[in-house]
């Protein structure tokens, strides 16, 4: 635990990248293994992670994302894109992979799924869509801890124009809306950020027991 702490007071939103280095391989897929692990409700994961690794199309990304230099010059670009009107039909595909994974009859979790259609589908559109972007921050948060880890400069990133990125990734008519980014890579020796000492709430003004 205390090189887990270590890495994460090591950490910072990264706000120049040296775009001559890249990450391995290796590690990403590790970045990646920890996106794919993260918890989400009911296990649903109801988002999908796309790499951005066309430069063209990250050159694109760049103007709705206010110009921030992050977008072109980190080795990769992650975008976080929850599911739209998530219902039913999502559900059964969860439920098939349970299925699938665990080599158990359909009939075992019936009830289950049965549930979470209860719980779920009667909720309104905007109530759904907003829980769904809910639960990518959660697989944002992996990333963040996996990368800091692997010793790998990360920067989540809220300020960006999702509407134009939707229409530039074509998310809209794959049901889909980016919701939140991440650029990963390795901090520029200029970046003056990265001497700041980190602000954080004392425990005081933080917790509460109860």
């Amino acid at each position: 635990m205390s090189t887990f702490l270590e890495n994460q007071n090591w950490r910072y939103a990264t706000k120049k990248y040296d775009a001559s280095k890249k990450i391995s391989a290796a590690d990403f897929n590790a970045i990646k293994e920890a996106i794919r692990l993260s918890a989400s409700s009911y296990g649903l994961q109801p988002y999908k992670v796309l790499i951005i690794e066309n430069p063209e199309v990250r050159a694109q990304l760049q103007p709705a994302a206010y110009g921030q230099s992050q977008i072109v010059d980190a080795s990769h670009l992650v975008v976080f894109a929850n599911e739209i009107n998530f219902g039913a039909d999502q559900i059964d595909a969860f439920l098939e992979n349970i299925v699938n994974t665990r080599q158990i009859p359909a009939e075992s979790i019936q009830a289950y799924g049965d549930y979470m259609k209860s719980s779920i589908t009667p909720l309104p559109e905007v109530t759904r869509n907003n829980w769904t972007a809910k639960q990518t921050y959660i697989a944002l948060g992996n990333l963040l801890s996996a990368a800091a880890e692997l010793k790998i400069d990360a920067t989540p990133m809220e300020g960006f124009n999702p509407t134009a990125f939707n229409e530039i990734l074509g998310l809209t008519e794959k049901g889909l809306n980016a919701s939140v980014i991440a650029a990963l890579g390795y901090r520029h020796e200029e970046d003056a950020t990265q001497n700041y000492k980190k602000v954080r709430k004392s425990n005081e003004n933080l917790f509460i027991n109860i």
